[in-house]
């Protein structure tokens, strides 16, 4: 009888615990979000970041994870709850100067991005393989439009996913570097802070990249998609029965995506605070500089893998960025809006993917340098970020806009402190500019 009781405990209990399959299923949105944060300005980011300060600015990855992913699930909740993204909810509940100001700013933030991206994984292409840039500058411009574009949203989801396991080459990388542990894990603990000018620029570039505009626009117009796309589902603000499944769905699938994301940041500063820092290699321009520079110190693998890892996590990022510009302009204008929709019935959100993303291509032709702009993109991020989360929070907390689904006072805290931390950050690299 012992037995069986206890066989029938340890069965309910794996009937409680999530499969794998079923948890892979869960992971969506959040996932997706948080890895393409690590798109290739962000890659070059914290490249520059560990090989001029080290293992120094690395507690920014820790301590940013709980802000990251409390205003990452606001957003999400923002979307399911009311069943539209940012920008549908602001064109609906406050005046047309703050939404189109939001807009923006989030636009062009995102076509610097997207330009910057794109001329990073030609780079990486060039280093691994050889041929002009220029080309592969096209060539990836075309894949990303037409893959966004033709193929179905299930489809194009499931692409996304896959394209995920880019980020681990990252992790693969460190294999090939010795790092020194000891002053990484004071480092982490302990927050070095400096008022230099150039440390604070190297901050808000790292919660520019860690904490941007477009996650939030993406990861609540991708909750509206998940809505259309799976007939049960409503807004919970029309189906609170709904609430407390999708707030768990949503919480777990954000906490992966970012802890993911975070992860992965940490493992490219490491990289670079091991080789290039302790060697005197102080100024990395671009992510593909990055790769080569690993080459003569951790030899060919690492190089190949970080450019690799430059390519994959590109193709992830240029449609995220693109997209949530679209989801951006197409609900400010009350566009018929979704990546669900056939290209025939939503001309203007589409055409809005394929301009961005060829402005973005567009910019590598131009006298900007995108390689430059890789860094500089994630510091406009970082500026650009504070107002469009003061607005997201102020939404997140009303009823006339999230009904009984308004945020707890636990959200509430962490989101006005990423604000506030976002602000002050922002401040203080701006006042030390102007000093």
């Amino acid at each position: 009888m012992a037995k069986k009781a206890k066989a029938g405990t340890q069965a309910g209990v794996r009937a409680m615990l999530p499969t794998m399959p079923h948890f892979l299923k869960v992971l969506g949105p959040g996932l997706i979000t948080g890895a393409s944060d690590d798109d290739p300005s962000g890659i070059a980011t914290y490249s520059q970041t560990g090989a001029q300060f080290g293992y120094a600015p690395s507690w920014t990855l820790l301590y940013s994870y709980p802000l990251m992913v409390a205003i990452q699930i606001i957003s999400a909740e923002l979307g399911r709850t009311t069943g539209r993204g940012i920008a549908g909810n602001l064109r609906k509940f406050y005046p047309k100067s703050v939404v189109y100001g939001c807009v923006s700013l989030l636009l062009a933030a995102n076509v610097i991005n997207v330009g910057a991206d794109i001329g990073a994984m030609a780079d990486a292409v060039r280093v691994l393989i050889g041929g002009p840039q220029i080309v592969y500058v096209l060539t990836f411009g075309v894949i990303c439009v037409v893959a966004e574009v033709y193929l179905s949203y299930d489809r194009y989801v499931v692409v996304l996913k896959w394209l995920t396991l880019a980020l681990f080459a990252y992790l693969a990388t460190l294999f090939f570097v010795k790092v020194d542990w000891s002053t990484l894990a004071r480092s982490l603990v302990v927050p070095h802070v400096s008022f230099d000018k150039d440390y604070l620029t190297a901050i808000v570039a790292i919660l520019g990249t860690t904490i941007s505009p477009y996650l939030f626009f993406w990861q609540a117009s991708e909750e509206v998609e998940d809505i259309r796309d799976v007939p049960k589902r409503k807004a919970l603000k029309d189906a609170p029965r709904q609430t407390e499944a999708a707030t768990a769905r949503i919480r777990q699938d954000t906490f992966v995506g970012m802890g993911l994301s975070n992860l992965v940041a940490l493992s490219i500063m490491m990289t670079a605070a091991a080789t290039l820092h302790v060697n005197g290699i102080t100024q990395i321009e671009s992510s593909a500089q990055a790769a080569q520079a690993l080459k003569p110190l951790a030899g060919v693998m690492a190089e190949t893998i970080f450019a690799l890892g430059i390519v994959g996590t590109g193709l992830l990022a240029v449609p995220v960025l693109a997209g949530s510009a679209a989801y951006a302009v197409g609900e400010t204008l009350r566009w018929p809006t979704g990546l669900d929709r056939k290209p025939m019935h939503a001309k203007a959100f589409y055409a809005t993917i394929a301009i961005a993303t060829l402005i973005g291509v567009g910019l590598n032709f131009s006298p900007i340098n995108p390689i430059r702009a890789l860094y500089w993109s994630a510091v406009i991020n970082g500026v650009v970020a504070v107002p469009i989360m003061a607005m997201m929070m102020l939404m997140a907390v009303q009823p006339r806009i999230m009904g009984k689904n308004t945020i707890g006072a636990g959200l509430r805290a962490f989101g006005w402190l990423s604000t506030a931390v976002m602000t002050l950050t922002a401040a203080a690299m701006l006042v030390t500019s102007f000093l």
